[in-house]
């Protein structure tokens, strides 16, 4: 296959775009939160929690530290802990898991609809077991989880949801916002996410009352007042300047997921049917904010050489399965390491799934470029 020489980069994700285009805005709040002399549970912090809820169409939102935090609390308000199970994709970023580890509880992990990313329904009740407490769907790339399986299961075994929304923030299933259907629902604003901060960043939102305030009390080493510690808590908080950049953001939201979902329109049109290549599928009564849009093809390796060629930048989420990386060797796992080929739907997403460019700044032109490349690739390589 002959090469040519790269016209200007296509970025996998412009992150200054971002902040050229709220400057002014972000600048201005910066500045609003270095005068005020006030830089942890500050106003900042409430106003965001409170828009951040409302925005979930939830009543509450707990700022904290991560992503991963925000699983991890998410998990010790609900009280479990080391003895329980929780069930987890087997195909996700390795955070899901961790949180459960962190917890002193087991994760045991569940394959993905052959379809679609996300937690296949009928293989998660045959994992239920006694010890089971929680499950813990996660969105990724941005495509809601099959709620309404996940929540009638839930019911009839007496489980907790905990909603990994990482990369979902803003995505609808059955008409609302995810995080405003199940008991707690966990988002990380990392500088790449839909809703992202100068670092990292995250929330919990529920609509349960004690359950936030315990939340609170666990950000805060386990203190509602300075020096009384009611519990065994850490220290988990969202500080003030990236509150206040998120309340700008958050007004912004919907509009750059709007133009995140054109792009992908875009992809889905000019990629139909070429040999090869599988397209994400949008399930039904869901509205995803398309994090990341990721095609599939034996031949993964091959294509993102050929994009990298042509100047376009791609990412491969996740190469490496959970279950065989070295975090969970030995016995990191109750019943032991889980050799290759026992998730073998992770391992086929591993295997095939290459993210191509996307964002709310990216330029129709430079997307019509990644159609461009990828057919040529297709056409050549059948």
């Amino acid at each position: 296959m002959t090469t040519r020489a790269p016209a200007t980069r296509v970025p996998f994700l412009d992150l200054k775009a971002a902040y050229d285009e709220l400057r002014a805005e972000t600048d201005a709040a910066i500045a609003r939160v270095l005068d005020s002399g006030r830089y942890l549970l500050g106003p900042e912090l409430e106003g965001f929690e409170n828009e951040f809820a409302a925005y979930c169409e939830t009543d509450h939102a707990v700022g904290v530290n991560s992503g991963m935090d925000a699983l991890q609390l998410a998990l010790r308000g609900l009280g479990i802990g080391p003895g329980d199970e929780v069930i987890v994709p087997s195909h996700t970023y390795i955070a899901s898991w961790l949180a459960v580890t962190a917890t002193g509880a087991t994760p045991v992990p569940v394959e993905p609809r052959e379809d679609h990313p996300t937690l296949d329904p009928l293989l998660v009740e045959k994992a239920i077991t006694p010890r089971t407490r929680a499950l813990l769907p996660v969105h990724l790339y941005g495509h809601p989880a099959d709620m309404d399986a996940l929540r009638d299961l839930a019911a009839r075994h007496d489980l907790h949801i905990v909603e990994d929304a990482a990369q979902a923030h803003g995505a609808r299933y059955r008409g609302r916002r995810i995080g405003s259907g199940s008991s707690v629902a966990a988002f990380s604003f990392y500088p790449g996410k839909n809703l992202g901060c100068f670092g990292d960043g995250g929330a919990v939102v529920t609509g349960d009352p004690e359950l936030a305030e315990r939340l609170r009390m666990l950000r805060n080493y386990g203190s509602r007042q300075k020096y009384s510690h009611e519990m065994k808590g850490t220290n988990s908080r969202l500080d003030e300047m990236q509150a206040a950049v998120l309340r700008i953001r958050l007004a912004h939201l919907d509009a750059w997921n709007g133009r995140r979902s054109a792009l992908a329109a875009e992809y889905l049109s000019g990629l139909a049917g070429l040999p090869g290549i599988t397209l994400p599928v949008t399930a039904p009564d869901t509205d995803p904010v398309w994090h990341l849009f990721t095609v599939r093809t034996e031949r993964r390796d091959e294509l993102r050489d050929h994009l990298g060629a042509r100047g376009i930048d791609t990412l491969t989420h996740y190469p490496v399965p959970v279950h065989l990386s070295a975090a969970y060797a030995g016995d990191a796992l109750p019943a032991g390491p889980l050799p290759e080929g026992s998730l073998p739907r992770a391992e086929s997403f591993a295997r095939q799934v290459l993210s191509l460019p996307i964002g709310p700044h990216l330029e129709r032109a430079q997307a019509l470029r990644v159609v461009e490349a990828v057919r040529e690739w297709a056409v050549n390589a059948g």
